[in-house]
């Protein structure tokens, strides 16, 4: 595997898929330029290729590896759906194919390519005013004379009247305009716009391929990446954050030890207020390192520092821009809090599924390898069915916090069923 899908840990099957469909793009704007247009008067998909990709009579259009207008990518969390999305329109937009080394690629990579429409819900939800927006975006004609790709990471926060506008466009495709939709599963995505996108499932990677990838592309220890892998479960943007961030780290060390604290009334609710902190403490560093380079690169395009006719009254306009600027990132920091304490609670479910593994005597892979100790312990002071009605707390806390519930609230709960067992 090379190229732009170099970087998809343990998708063969995905990679192949997603490489016969852009060697099928690519013969089919080669047909069309033999043809000496572009897809006819309309000068959008060529219509045989039409009449599949808008429902009608199958044809090639919709035989597997053929090329198809709209796709959802859907796998669970870490299992790398949005780099398969980003990666597929690297290979569409490429003369080459997705080469991974041309200006286009690595434009691609950066998202400032432009042909390529990058969308990433910054809040909770993707409303139906946005979506209009970004429908009327994504009807202009590629730039570059290829593809207009619209790549709609996390689009099952659309909203149902957001999910109705973009369930149009997808009915009616511009020309040459190709949707790629990322959601953690086709039930998140409602049965019209499913019905209507090729579906390409990912699954979570081992952590052996996920550790590969660690020490191909940045280097990292061998026996140091495969524990990172394994303690993030497949996700490999994780995992690379573990094995290079000495604070991201130690945080997960913190929630990893509320099993052996939480042993008591006043330990709980102290380790449920550590676990809440702690998962603040990530969201922050995870936000902060998004937020300043944003405000930054605002400053530049409004021209602050620069002099000249019209700067002053460019540079007026761009408090109101901060305070939009502001309030976006607002919004994603509410879900970057909320998605860290999840994945908090994930590690701890995580810890108390290998204790079940090693008190049950079952001979798998375990994700917490470099805590047998712990595990151990834990596994001894306790019995499997202790063990499973705290994995169900645990899975009741997310549960409530989907529903809103104050986290704090929810956690300190989660933790006192954690004591009693």
């Amino acid at each position: 595997m090379s190229g732009v899908f170099g970087d998809l840990a343990g998708q063969d099957s995905v990679v192949a898929q997603l490489e016969r469909a852009a060697a099928a793009a690519a013969a089919l704007l080669d047909g069309q330029a033999l043809r000496g247009g572009v897809g006819g008067e309309r000068g959008g998909w060529p219509p045989r290729a039409e009449r599949a990709l808008r429902g009608r009579p199958p044809g090639p259009a919709q035989q597997p590896g053929a090329m198809t207008h709209a796709w959802l990518f859907t796998g669970p969390p870490g299992s790398g759906r949005s780099v398969a999305a980003r990666a597929f329109a690297a290979a569409l937009l490429c003369p080459d194919g997705g080469c991974g080394q041309c200006a286009c690629c690595r434009q691609v990579r950066a998202g400032t390519h432009a042909d390529l429409l990058l969308i990433r819900p910054e809040g909770l939800s993707y409303g139906v005013r946005q979506t209009r927006e970004l429908v009327l975006r994504a009807a202009g004609a590629p730039t570059g004379g290829r593809w207009h790709v619209v790549l709609f990471e996390d689009a099952d926060r659309c909203t149902e009247q957001a999910a109705n506008a973009l369930l149009k466009a997808i009915e009616e495709p511009a020309p040459r305009t190709v949707w790629l939709l990322c959601a953690p599963s086709a039930e998140d995505m409602v049965p019209t716009i499913r019905s209507r996108c090729r579906v390409v499932t990912l699954a979570v990677p081992a952590p052996a391929a996920v550790a590969k990838v660690l020490v191909a592309r940045d280097g990292i220890d061998p026996a140091k990446a495969l524990v990172a892998a394994r303690a993030a479960q497949g996700h490999v943007g994780r995992a690379r954050r573990l094995a290079t961030d000495a604070d991201a780290a130690m945080r997960r060390d913190e929630v990893l030890r509320v099993p052996l604290t939480a042993t008591s009334l006043g330990a709980a609710l102290t380790a449920a207020a550590s676990l809440v902190r702690t998962a603040e403490d990530e969201a922050r560093a995870v936000t902060e390192a998004l937020d300043e380079p944003e405000r930054d690169a605002l400053r530049r395009a409004f021209g602050e520092g620069s002099t000249g006719k019209g700067i002053a009254r460019a540079m007026r306009g761009i408090a109101g821009a901060l305070k939009d600027l502001e309030d976006r990132q607002k919004s994603r920091a509410t879900r970057v809090k909320r998605d860290t304490l999840d994945q908090a609670l994930l590690d701890l479910a995580a810890f108390y599924r290998d204790v079940l593994m090693v008190q049950l005597g079952t001979d798998v892979e375990l994700a917490n390898a470099d805590r047998e100790e712990d595990m151990r312990r834990a596994a001894a002071g306790s019995s499997p069915e202790a063990t499973l009605r705290r994995l169900q707390a645990i899975m009741r806390c997310r549960e409530r916090l989907t529903l809103n519930v104050a986290p704090l609230l929810a956690v300190e709960d989660m933790t006192l069923s954690l004591v009693q067992g």
